[in-house]
């Protein structure tokens, strides 16, 4: 099974530049969307006659946030949100059932600049990990999203700027993502290249992505026992429409 994972920055934009024909080369079985940025009904319009299941999940406030996961064969069963009030009103987390595994996507909250938003970010890494623990007692989970965080130092290029400054790289955001590693998952493509610089992400601004000043933020994170059949994971950086790349996992059959 071949997942990928992909913040497109608005489904609807991503449309008008060829994202049918990127999701036909790309050729996987489940891929998760983050900051789709549109209704449930626009999510399916922009994907009409792509051969996928649609399965989407819209933020309250219009053009903002957003989720989905499609997927070749249709999922068991699907969930939106995590029963958390405070969490469930900016469609940032789909689960779906396939069976042998979950499939679960996420946009994490940023934390904005300033930080200000940072006491709701840690509340989400809390309850998020809890959740995932839960689902994790049922059966392994594949969890996918931009986490809008750069783990450790070798996953931005500035770290030393940035560091308890910048959104995405506080002690607090790293400590949030540590913590959901120590609840028993593994960070995939981190553990298949533990001395490799790639990014997922660059600021549109002063030609960041040219010349690969960037973060990683976009993660497919993997029950401990599912490791094992994790074939291969990559990051697509080849792969242009949005300020994110796309990230794939690869499970053995």
């Amino acid at each position: 099974m071949k997942i990928i994972s992909w913040n497109v920055n608005g489904i609807r934009a991503g449309g008008r530049k060829g994202l049918l024909g990127k999701l036909e080369s790309l050729n996987a079985d489940v891929i998760c969307f983050q900051e789709t940025k549109a209704t449930e009904e626009q999510v399916a319009e922009v994907l009409f006659g792509s051969g996928y299941h649609v399965e989407a999940y819209a933020a309250e406030k219009k053009g903002y946030s957003g989720t989905a996961i499609i997927s070749k064969v249709a999922p068991l069963s699907v969930v939106r949100g995590m029963a958390v009030e405070e969490h469930d009103n900016e469609g940032r987390l789909i689960t779906a059932d396939f069976g042998d595994c979950y499939v679960v996507t996420a946009y994490v909250p940023n934390s904005k600049g300033g930080l200000t938003r940072l006491p709701q970010r840690q509340r989400w890494d809390r309850d998020l990990t809890a959740y995932l623990q839960r689902l994790d007692a049922v059966k392994p989970v594949v969890f996918n999203g931009d986490l809008n965080v750069a783990h450790q130092p070798i996953d931005l290029a500035n770290p030393k700027s940035n560091y308890n400054k910048t959104p995405g790289y506080s002690q607090a955001e790293i400590d949030g993502l540590s913590h959901m590693l120590q609840a028993g998952f593994i960070d995939s493509w981190r553990h298949q290249h533990p001395e490799d610089v790639c990014y997922s992400w660059w600021s549109m601004r002063s030609g960041a992505r040219e010349r690969n000043i960037g973060w990683r933020l976009d993660y497919q994170l993997v029950s401990h026992r599912l490791m094992d059949q994790v074939a291969s994971t990559a990051i697509l950086t080849d792969m242009h429409g949005s300020d994110h790349c796309p990230v794939e996992l690869v499970l053995k059959a």
